[in-house]
């Protein structure tokens, strides 16, 4: 299977996952791509969209070199095998950590209108991305996401992702729906037609759409 966009990924994603209730379910997607296939699925289960963003932890003299990543709360999450390969310490990347977690509280603001969130806790919280790789972002999420409210569920759910990953991340959530775990899996835009970079614009727009709990002014 290859979706033809994420429109077409989050409405398959939502047909997965009508076998049940959601009458206290709250879509939490990751920016930005994430976000369009969060709002079909929060648009069919008819929850609300918000937004959760975790951000890459990048190497000092490297930043396209990834060693572990952090949520908005400071939950960070790092890839020690990488980090002894390359010689580094958590301690040399506390300014990265913490530009990182600005950048995520600008975000927040710039998509949302606001930083701080409503209190989730006894909901069924739906985490969405459009595809996972390595899962570094999406564990700093789940991790973030239970440590800041007592849930009654947590799920996450999303089209795509290497099966080794996927099994490390059944471990933090309650339920997975995932549609495809494909062995040979390279990038998560190999299963996508139409992969454009969505843009901020996009992200706003859609959480104006949808019955977000909060979204900057118009």
């Amino acid at each position: 299977m290859i979706f033809r966009n994420r429109v077409e990924a989050g409405r398959k994603l939502a047909e997965a996952m009508q076998d049940r209730s959601y009458k206290d379910g709250v879509v939490l997607a990751i920016p930005r791509g994430g976000v369009v296939v969060g709002a079909q699925v929060a648009r069919s289960l008819k929850t609300p969209l918000d937004l959760v963003i975790p951000r890459k932890i990048g190497a000092p003299h490297n930043p396209e070199a990834a060693v572990g990543a952090v949520a908005q709360d400071g939950t960070t999450i790092f890839n020690h095998q990488v980090l002894s390969i390359l010689g580094i310490g958590k301690e040399d990347l506390q300014g990265v950590v913490e530009e990182q977690v600005e950048e995520i509280h600008r975000r927040m603001k710039m998509y949302r209108g606001r930083e701080d969130y409503p209190s989730y806790d006894n909901k069924q919280v739906i985490l969405v991305d459009d595809g996972i790789a390595t899962g570094y972002t999406v564990l700093a999420a789940l991790r973030s996401v239970k440590n800041m409210f007592k849930l009654k569920e947590l799920i996450l759910a999303i089209p795509v992702a290497p099966p080794d990953t996927l099994n490390m991340l059944r471990t933090e959530v309650d339920r997975v729906v995932c549609l495809l775990t494909p062995p040979d899996f390279y990038a998560v835009g190999q299963f996508y037609v139409d992969f454009p970079q969505t843009t901020d614009e996009e992200v706003i727009s859609l959480l104006r759409e949808s019955d977000g709990i909060h979204h900057p002014e118009a």
